[in-house]
């Protein structure tokens, strides 16, 4: 019993560590679509790049309407344009919503109330390359009839190319890896858990 318990438990590690270095390096590799196109578009907020790519994207009409999910309840929309470029606030107030999501999860189900409201069957969703895994998770789960096209951005600062090499880049990794994980985990055990 105990060689069938330390081979299953070997064979698990070994999994994990194969998933974490294929989660990585897909992070990693990421690219952008060449042409993305979507009824609406989503930023999951985190950094002034995610809402800057996707105000741009708005900017030149690739989407009608943006919602960005995630926003510090004392931030508006007066307070997010005095942080962009001129150029970028006539999308900024005339075609954006803002929420308050506290989490990934959150942010899944007011994209899901932000996207019934407005019967849209596609989106573009904008975030950092290392949460787009789990993001993606979340928003398919909550919105499995959504059309999402992926719209990684760099985060300033983070060098996902060379992720091994820096201890910081790494833990960020390994972070976003167990997290996934755990939505994953989350959403294939609660259709079990559900009465009946």
């Amino acid at each position: 019993m105990r060689v069938v318990l330390v081979s299953a438990g070997g064979a698990l590690l070994v999994g994990l560590v194969v998933g974490f270095v294929g989660f990585a390096q897909g992070i990693a590799n990421a690219a952008l679509p060449g042409d993305p196109r979507a009824e609406g578009i989503v930023v999951l907020t985190g950094g002034s790049a995610r809402i800057d790519g996707a105000l741009q994207l708005l900017a030149e009409g690739r989407a009608g309407r943006m919602l960005i999910s995630g926003v510090n309840p004392a931030v508006t929309k007066e307070g997010l344009a005095r942080t962009i470029t001129a150029d970028l606030r006539p999308a900024l107030e005339c075609c954006v919503d803002l929420d308050h999501a506290r989490d990934t999860i959150e942010n899944a189900s007011e994209t899901k109330r932000w996207v019934d409201a407005r019967g849209l069957a596609s989106l573009i969703v904008v975030t950092s390359a290392y949460h787009m895994p789990r993001s993606l998770a979340e928003l398919a789960d909550a919105m499995p009839r959504t059309r999402l096209v992926p719209f990684p951005v760099s985060s300033p600062g983070v060098n996902l190319q060379d992720w091994w090499r820096d201890p910081t880049v790494f833990a960020l990794v390994l972070r976003e890896y167990g997290k996934f994980l755990l939505a994953e985990a989350r959403q294939t055990l609660a259709p079990l858990a559900a009465p009946g």
